[in-house]
């Protein structure tokens, strides 16, 4: 028993993103360590661990911090005691927690995702998965992702979402620490060689005071709404919707896959191909990994597109670049680029009507 006590908290093999309070409450309410012993481990007083344990238990009237901290105790008692739980080591039923990469990286996905205007994420109990939808002005709403429960309790837990009330399905929205945690890793990720464009995969030079102030410029626009999701909200000259949802739901399933393709194995993606004249993808199966499923997917679907409209949906859905810019880029006059961009939609939505049937505007 004084070994385990005398153990830091940080070895009982929780992931990274794991926060200090949460590790801290863990090994004082499941495993039963003093509060002095963890403050002498932590070298801060004894009253800070105590706020932070307090604080977390005012928390746990949230599902998916509840459902957070059970895990991790869960995981703190098996890692200490582990021929205690025998049946733990054979139950493939558990729930799993997500490593630091893929936190990471899904993390980074559902963000950006919940900084678009009118955008929560939706958990219903006992779903393995939580959705992403965002609502229009006619009160329409469209699913814009799916990601796993266990990567939204994280979220949950280190307070990058928060619930907006009660019921069987809770809907959180992003909060201030959740939009500083998305700046830091896209900060990072453009470092790293995930910068907007998202082309190579490759480590880039350190930058320029300059030019990292620049990258800091970009890289706020990401935390906006996509360029599709504004045009979304204009009128035609009768007042109809410019965009009808199923082209708004074409073109985000291009931005999910294409936000999917560049995860899971370390690969060197040129999306640049499809921004020439001619340029065409590799004829590659949709079976695979999912990353690699979702490479084929855009891939097929901007060789279908063709030069001129897989330029401006890649531009605008993927990278995210408004139509001015993209424009300006590509030699257009001004305002010519919503009316390619509705053409580009509709040949989307017909693409993914033929190739993945009907039903298959989005993922999961």
């Amino acid at each position: 028993m004084t070994q385990v006590l005398n153990t830091p908290p940080d070895r009982r093999g929780l992931p990274g993103w794991v926060p200090d309070a949460a590790r801290h409450y863990v090994s004082h309410v499941e495993m039963g360590q003093p509060i002095r012993a963890l403050a002498r481990s932590a070298e801060c007083h004894a009253s800070t661990i105590l706020r932070q344990i307090r604080r977390l238990e005012t928390r746990r009237d949230d599902p998916l911090v509840d459902d957070a901290l059970d895990l991790l105790g869960q995981v703190s008692r098996f890692e200490t005691h582990p021929m205690q739980e025998p049946a733990a080591m054979n139950d493939t039923s558990l729930p799993m927690m997500p490593d630091d990469e893929t936190l990471s990286s899904e993390a980074q996905r559902i963000l950006r995702r919940l900084c678009e205007t009118g955008a929560l994420l939706a958990v219903a109990a006992e779903m393995d998965k939580a959705v992403v939808v965002r609502s229009g002005q006619d009160g329409a709403q469209t699913r814009t992702a799916v990601v796993d429960r266990c990567v939204a309790q994280a979220m949950a837990l280190n307070g990058w979402i928060a619930s907006d009330g009660e019921g069987r399905i809770l809907r959180y929205h992003i909060t201030a620490a959740g939009r500083h945690a998305l700046e830091e890793m896209l900060g990072q990720g453009a470092q790293d060689g995930f910068a907007e464009a998202q082309t190579s995969f490759a480590p880039a030079p350190p930058l320029p005071e300059g030019a990292r102030q620049k990258t800091a410029r970009r890289l706020r626009y990401t935390l906006a709404e996509s360029p599709l999701a504004a045009l979304a909200r204009r009128r035609d000259a009768k007042g109809a919707p410019f965009l009808s949802d199923s082209l708004v739901q074409a073109g985000e399933r291009l931005r999910e896959d294409f936000e999917l393709a560049q995860m899971g194995e370390a690969v060197t993606q040129n999306w640049d191909r499809f921004l020439a004249p001619g340029g065409q993808g590799d004829s590659v199966s949709f079976e695979g990994s999912a990353p690699s499923a979702a490479r084929a997917r855009v891939g097929s679907a901007l060789a279908d597109l063709g030069p001129g409209l897989s330029d401006i949906v890649l531009r605008c859905c993927c990278y995210l670049e408004g139509l001015e810019t993209t424009e300006k880029r590509l030699g257009w006059s001004a305002r010519s680029g919503k009316i390619v961009l509705r053409i580009a939609l509709m040949r989307l939505r017909k693409h993914y009507a033929e190739t993945l049937g009907p039903g298959s505007a989005m993922i999961g």
